[in-house]
């Protein structure tokens, strides 16, 4: 049989190493021999001999999660074989963190990722209590990391003389060392009488980057509740 489908990048082929690789732009293969760290229901197809178990985040991050009413639980994937991830044909990304890197990552947006990181959830500084979602989910350590966006994203230079504003719902991540703060720069008089509606951003200053999907995303139950939250669902269990 023919046809566009059967192309090389579409064809799963015996792993060759373990680890993290993209199968295409919209899909990571792993080839597990040990363990690996999903999203739940991120897992689109695998072979082998693999099980699946709900991951335990720990006492401090379930409790983060408690308290914030959204999050995004993870399941471990253990054993010998392939298995293969996606989310809502996003496009991946995998990106490789050395052992003095640290990044905040929204969970809405985190595929899969090694053992060998650390992750932690951690309140976004200079948020305050604005909306319902005050969390993101940092990664430290050596390993890969493959993350989610709708779209190709912008990954923005963030320096002390070129601080960068990015819209609270579009944004995928930022290298953890910037100083965040949310800034107003639309009067609630001036979004009724039919302003852009981007009333609240998040201001980054500092030397790093940060990552920005071209697209909002979907709102989760605690954004629609709240009235828009900061940066939709955390890493939890």
């Amino acid at each position: 049989m023919r046809g566009d489908i059967f192309k090389a990048e579409n064809m799963a082929q015996p792993p060759t190493q373990v680890g993290m690789s993209l199968q295409h732009s919209r899909c990571v293969k792993y080839a597990v021999n040990g363990e690996v760290l999903a999203r739940q229901g991120a897992m689109v197809a695998f072979r082998g001999g693999l099980a699946f178990e709900v991951k335990s985040q720990g006492v401090g991050n379930f409790l983060k999660r408690a308290v914030t009413g959204e999050g995004v639980s993870l399941m471990s994937v253990r054993g010998q074989g392939e298995v293969w991830f996606a989310s809502g044909a996003a496009e991946c990304f995998i990106l490789d963190l050395e052992p003095n890197d640290a990044l905040s990552i929204n969970g809405r947006n985190v595929l899969c990722f090694e053992p060998s990181l650390r992750y932690d959830i951690q309140m976004v500084r200079g948020a305050g209590m604005f909306g319902g979602g005050l969390f993101n989910c940092v990664f430290t350590g050596q390993g890969r990391l493959a993350i989610v966006s709708e779209g190709p994203p912008v990954v923005i230079p963030v320096s002390p003389q070129a601080p960068v504003c990015v819209d609270t719902d579009a944004v995928v991540g930022w290298s953890s060392s910037l100083q965040t703060t949310i800034q107003k720069n639309q009067s609630l008089k001036s979004v009724l009488r039919g302003g852009s509606g981007e009333l609240f951003q998040l201001a980054l200053q500092g030397q790093g980057f940060v990552i920005v999907q071209p697209s909002e995303g979907k709102p989760s139950p605690a954004q629609q509740s709240s009235g828009g939250g900061l940066l939709g669902g955390v890493l939890g269990g």
